[in-house]
């Protein structure tokens, strides 16, 4: 199968380009001879298969970072048939060089002059045919987000891939090709980014105003998925009562047990937080496709140093929302060791999706449709926090030797397609990593909340009984009781179990699960525990990440030791205190 990769800088709208031509059908995978995971699709060009793939973006491909490494030996060892290399027609002056070293690897290459639209915008005019017989190769004038010039494309892929590599071009060549067929008016600019960059960015009220957006986001998230998560867990629990139930009325009281019980109420307790998952993928999507995050990491820079970090360990504490594996892969851009180690002990504190939906669980049944953004905001800012106090207290053993440079986008309107299809992927990524977990996970709570035989389910004779009674000391000071020790027990092999865990523990699921949590715990244990679960041990596929990044057995193992002691210490504070105040108030 022919190999097509896309090469380019940060921000020239490579996997833009690759959802446009795939659909969003990309999956990631793993490259021989690499340690890096890529993303991929399998594609039609004419009448042959062939493999896209999308390499990181890279400033130069004789730098020295983990993402230019990547780029480097995958086209020494893979050999791939075709280069696409991406450029951002707006800005092409800065991305001259990449393409002289580009054309120098011997293969075929493909230039995709992307964002078309901006170029025409700013008053850039491209005159494609000449630039093409200048600098000798195949060129394509596009815009990825809008689909213009895409079939264009199609047809230069169909001729590269039967083509001869290029001449390789000396950096003054390909300036001087590119200075007689890209004319630039003296005054491009993008006015609109700048005048709202004076207020967003403003140094007073810029980290305010972030701040407030995010607030906003999951004001817009639970006032619209609220009932939508509603509308599911009626839907389940009609499914359960109208026709499983009858279904499977003729199979053991055992068998009825591990498939309503166990498997139905784990799974569909889950899956009734989707609407809520989905939405905050969707916003959040629009906030960084706008390029504001980008704005955002550059506000916090100077804040972020106080702490040893800079503005792209904020990106990666951003990214780690989504999930916590993607953001320590997205490290390897930091150069310095010292800066690279320090962000990755950060990350794991990043509320990550799977916490998400433990929270949006306990949020919606222990606190008022008015009271549950704000809960939600808090706990997003304590994990930062958390990732901040780290960072101080560390930043002195692993000490960051980087420059920050950071690519700051201008302001653009994501599409509809864009939205859906980003958030798609995402909620695809997490069903995908979710279901294999639940799967796994509910069977083995509903064997130790059922075994040994002759006991009664859930109760403390059973093995799971036996587990929570042990630990129960170390957590009754944190208000956490059995039932929840049982599931932070199994939230370690993957936060995502642990609604389905709770499901199988009390024996409900939907409307059901959330009275027994109400009637089990007030407020204050809620909090304490949501505080324990955002804090505590990272998952077993994030310990798994950490030690295949840094090779370190010590370094993992005090990223798991870490966050589990100040996940105790700030519960029990949190805990003690509240119930002193509120024995004060009470008196």
């Amino acid at each position: 199968m022919k190999k097509i990769v896309l090469i380019g800088m940060p921000n020239t709208g490579k996997s833009t380009l690759l959802n446009r031509l795939t659909g969003a059908n990309a999956k990631v995978g793993n490259w021989p001879g690499l340690t890096v995971s890529l993303l991929s699709a399998r594609l039609l060009v004419g009448d042959q298969m062939a493999q896209l793939i999308d390499l990181p973006g890279i400033y130069d491909l004789s730098g020295y970072s983990e993402d230019e490494k990547v780029v480097t030996i995958y086209l020494e060892t893979q050999k791939p048939d075709l280069i696409l290399f991406m450029m951002n027609a707006s800005q092409v002056d800065r991305q001259l060089n990449l393409l002289s070293q580009v054309t120098a690897q011997g293969i075929p290459v493909v230039m995709v002059m992307n964002m078309a639209d901006e170029a025409s915008a700013l008053g850039i005019t491209i005159q494609a045919d000449v630039l093409s017989q200048n600098l000798g190769l195949p060129i394509c004038v596009l815009s990825a987000k809008y689909g213009q010039g895409i079939e264009q494309l199609q047809k230069r892929m169909r001729e590269g891939l039967k083509a001869e590599a290029p001449q390789a071009l000396s950096p003054l060549e390909v300036e001087a090709a590119f200075k007689v067929s890209v004319l630039v008016p003296a005054q491009a600019s993008h006015q609109l980014t700048e005048r709202i960059d004076k207020f967003l960015l403003h140094p007073w009220f810029g980290l305010p105003i972030f701040f407030a957006v995010m607030l906003l986001l999951f004001e817009g998230v639970f006032a619209i998925g609220k009932p939508l998560q509603d509308g599911m867990t009626w839907l389940f629990t009609t499914i359960r009562t109208e026709a499983l139930e009858p279904l499977l009325s003729g199979l053991p009281a055992l068998a009825q047990g591990l498939l309503l019980d166990g498997l139905y109420n784990g799974i569909s307790t889950v899956a009734s937080f989707v609407p809520l998952i989905i939405l905050f993928f969707l916003f959040l999507g629009i906030v960084e496709d706008t390029g504001y995050l980008s704005r955002a990491a550059f506000l916090m820079d100077a804040l972020m140093s106080k702490f040893g970090m800079d503005g792209r360990s904020f990106v990666m504490l951003l990214m780690g929302f989504g999930c916590n594996v993607p953001a320590l892969l997205g490290t390897r851009v930091i150069r310095s060791k010292g800066l690279r180690y320090l962000t990755m002990l950060t990350i794991p504190f990043s509320l990550c999706s799977a916490r998400l939906q433990v929270f949006v669980l306990f949020i919606a049944a222990m606190f008022t449709l008015e009271q549950a953004p704000w809960v939600l905001f808090s706990l997003y800012l304590i994990s930062i926090l958390m990732a901040m106090l780290t960072s101080l207290i560390f930043k002195k053993q692993y000490v960051n030797i980087d420059a920050f440079v950071l690519e700051i986008p201008p302001y653009r309107l994501p599409t509809l397609r864009q939205m859906v299809l980003k958030g798609w992927q995402e909620v695809r990524h997490f069903l995908s990593r979710t279901t294999r977990f639940i799967m796994l996970g509910v069977l083995l709570i509903w064997v130790l909340t059922n075994f040994p035989q002759g006991v009664a389910a859930g109760s403390l004779e059973t093995w799971a009984g036996q587990l929570s009674h042990w630990m129960s000391p170390l957590l009754k000071p944190l208000g956490i009781n059995e039932q929840l020790t049982l599931a932070l027990v199994f939230g370690f092999v993957a936060k995502e179990v642990v609604i389905g865990a709770l499901a199988v523990i009390y024996g409900h699921e939907g409307q059901a699960l959330i009275d027994a949590i109400v009637h089990n715990m007030d407020w204050i244990s809620a909090y304490s525990f949501m505080l324990f679960a955002l804090i505590y041990t990272p998952c077993v596929s994030t310990i798994a990440t950490i030690r295949n990044e840094t090779k370190s057995w010590t370094f993992t193992a005090l990223s798991v030791a870490w966050p589990l002691c100040v996940a105790w210490l700030v519960s029990f504070g949190f805990y003690q205190t509240a119930m002193f105040i509120q024995r004060s108030l009470a008196q």
